[in-house]
């Protein structure tokens, strides 16, 4: 096929993809870090779910929504990284149109679930914070799944739109997306007829639905700082604090990413575009790395576990 700007095609059967434009040259270091960065987000999160599977002192509510955590940083960080180490060690850039529409959907998918599993994690540490009697009677194992159901279904009518819509448009001026991924934008642009339908609901779910979640996890925190203040010893206040820590770490590590990429690429139009995408893929690599580590730092039952796991192999 044409890469040629003034190829006519109304569906194409592939894209090419740039991996990160400008950068070419520097393709195979770049693929160092963030093979090794992959590495350990698949080792992280496996442990994660083998761990907690494994010691039944975890099957708590907290511990499950850490295991959907894991699963949805595993399908974001996999929807994305193998195409993309094809392109900067096998110049492997073609990639089949449903097939770039379906890598746009989980990505999409994973990526507001992830949030939502944040607000269902600011909500389990209010219940247990604010009114820990009542927080094994009130999360149930049935609420749990309930919540996770929510999630998904939430994440998964979301973005069904962005493949439909992506699909129904004519491409007319190319086939070459400027990216590692098929990223919604970036290819929606391509599109040579109005496409003011997909980037306002682009825009809707990048921003609203991010803010909403936000907006509910500060509310839930508000109210958990209050309720801390209120202890009597500064022990207690500390203690509590703990284990709110590797949630807020992980939200920090989720959002700042995410919205720094989203400002830019949609509104930083004098920033280079080689660092649009490498931001853009900083935010699908980075949190799924940290969010074991960070979990397994500050959680003493996985930590022992995983020492366990250690010495074993040592022996």
């Amino acid at each position: 096929m044409s890469d040629s700007n003034t190829t006519k095609f109304s569906s194409p059967s592939t894209f090419i993809l740039l991996g990160i434009p400008g950068l070419e040259a520097a393709h195979v270091r770049i693929s160092i870090p963030f093979c090794t960065m992959y590495i350990i987000a698949i080792l992280g999160n496996f442990s994660i779910l083998f761990i907690v599977k494994r010691e039944p002192s975890l099957h708590v509510p907290m511990y499950y929504f850490l295991c959907m955590l894991a699963i949805t940083d595993l399908v974001l960080s996999t929807s994305t990284l193998p195409k993309m180490l094809s392109i900067f060690w096998f110049n492997s850039r073609e990639i089949n149109f449903s097939a770039c529409l379906t890598q746009m959907y989980f990505l999409r998918c994973s990526s507001v679930m992830e949030s939502g599993i944040f607000v269902a994690m600011a909500v389990d540490r209010y219940v247990a914070i604010c009114d820990p009697l009542r927080h094994f009677t009130t999360m149930t194992n049935l609420m749990v799944f309930k919540i996770g159901l929510a999630i998904v279904l939430r994440g998964a009518m979301l973005v069904l739109p962005y493949p439909f819509l992506t699909r129904r448009w004519p491409y007319c001026r190319t086939n070459i997306v400027p990216h590692t991924y098929c990223e919604h934008m970036a290819v929606v642009k391509l599109a040579c007829t109005e496409t003011r339908v997909s980037s306002y609901y682009g825009l809707f779910v990048a921003f609203f639905v991010p803010g909403l979640d936000v907006f509910f996890i500060a509310v839930s925190y508000i109210l958990i700082l209050r309720a801390i203040f209120s202890l009597p010893t500064k022990d207690a206040r500390l203690k509590t604090f703990g284990t709110c820590v590797s949630h807020l770490c992980a939200i920090l590590t989720f959002y700042i990413p995410v919205i720094f990429s989203s400002l830019t690429y949609r509104f930083g139009h004098n920033v280079a575009l080689w660092f649009h995408v490498l931001m853009a893929n900083v935010y699908l690599l980075v949190p799924p790395m940290l969010n074991p580590i960070i979990y397994g730092i500050r959680t003493k039952q996985i930590r022992k576990w995983l020492l366990q796991l250690v010495t074993h192999k040592g022996t």
